[in-house]
């Protein structure tokens, strides 16, 4: 069947992505450099639930290193590549601006470069909701145009966008944008909320409830991500007729194409929390402040070119993912 080659694959979303191709009978190489923006012994020990498998392999490498990427092409040969790996963050990326230049844009370059090269037959990557930046109009539609970042994550992942539709354009190379939409389960993030939340829950400390709790947000379960992702990933861009109107993603004469994946029902951060409370079955000390700085007060996907192009939809609720993100953190922390 050919290989497929994971970036970020000891990462939340690689690792479950990885996971669930080997499932279906695929070959895997996994990429990932295991840095220390967050506890690396979590990497590791998603890599270590992946090593046993025979279809997985693994290398340690940075997509900044242009030889060591080169070589993993030339051994491999990968017909489809999933880029997950980046630094991801909002508000880190405005005290290290260089970590996101490094990582998202010269190191998404490279992976461009690898795939033309060495006729990748798709490329998906990850963008991010974050591209809607100062938006008002809601739900977040693909077609929307997303000139406003308003913090460094989300321009290096607008300029992922723009990027891969110049390779398109002058490559022929497919790839598909995916604008992930606050993901969240088993194995997820230290940095992200609900995961600190659960944290301080657990500790009796105080959580941070940002912008006075007044923040809806489209949760997506990693399960529904995942199959997102492999339902994309069989499915190539096609280009536009030459006479079709580009608008702003869709319908250009590129083999290119973006798309939202998200749940469609954005959630109260009060009732979020309180569902986290229920799972847990303890009440959080809340802490509430203003809020920060490259934040936005909601998100929330339009999904409709999903749905149109491979007939899927994001449908856990958070009455079931939560539940079964706090049975691992327990299990995990032996808390």
């Amino acid at each position: 069947m050919g290989n497929v080659l994971v970036t970020g694959a000891a990462g939340f979303i690689g690792f479950h992505l990885s996971h669930y191709l080997t499932d279906q009978g695929l070959t895997v190489v996994g990429l990932d450099n295991v840095n220390d923006y967050y506890d690396p012994q979590l990497k590791r020990d998603r890599l270590t639930q992946l090593r046993d498998r025979p279809l997985f392999t693994f290398k340690q490498v940075d997509l900044g290193d242009r030889d060591a990427l080169t070589q993993v092409f030339e051994t491999y040969r990968p017909e489809k590549v999933i880029n997950l790996a980046a630094q991801a963050g909002v508000r880190y990326s405005i005290q290290n601006p260089h970590a996101y230049v490094d990582a998202n844009l010269v190191g998404f370059v490279n992976l461009l470069e690898c795939c033309r090269h060495f006729d990748v037959q798709h490329l998906v990557y990850a963008s991010s909701s974050s591209v809607y930046g100062a938006n008002r109009k809601i739900p977040f539609s693909v077609d929307d145009n997303v000139d406003h970042p308003i913090s460094l994550y989300a321009a290096t992942k607008k300029a992922n966008e723009l990027i891969a539709h110049t390779y398109s354009h002058l490559y022929a190379l497919p790839t598909t944008g995916l604008r992930f939409f606050t993901v969240y389960g088993s194995w997820g993030r230290p940095d992200m909320a609900y995961f600190l939340f659960t944290k301080a829950i657990l500790e009796g400390t105080p959580i941070k409830v940002f912008n006075h709790g007044k923040m809806r947000r489209d949760f997506t379960y990693i399960d529904d991500v995942v199959l997102g992702i492999a339902r994309v990933m069989d499915h190539l861009p096609q280009p536009a007729a030459p006479n079709d109107r580009p608008d702003a993603h869709q319908g250009t004469p590129a083999p290119y194409v973006i798309h939202n994946i998200g749940n469609h029902k954005p959630v109260e951060l009060m009732r979020f929390i309180e569902v986290l409370e229920g799972a847990i079955g303890r009440a959080a000390v809340k802490e509430f402040l203003p809020m920060q700085p490259g934040d936005v007060p909601e998100t929330y996907a339009d999904v409709r070119s999903l749905v149109e192009a491979v007939g899927f939809q994001a449908s856990t609720p958070i009455e079931e993912g939560l539940p079964r993100f706090v049975e691992w953190y327990r299990d995990y922390y032996n808390v």
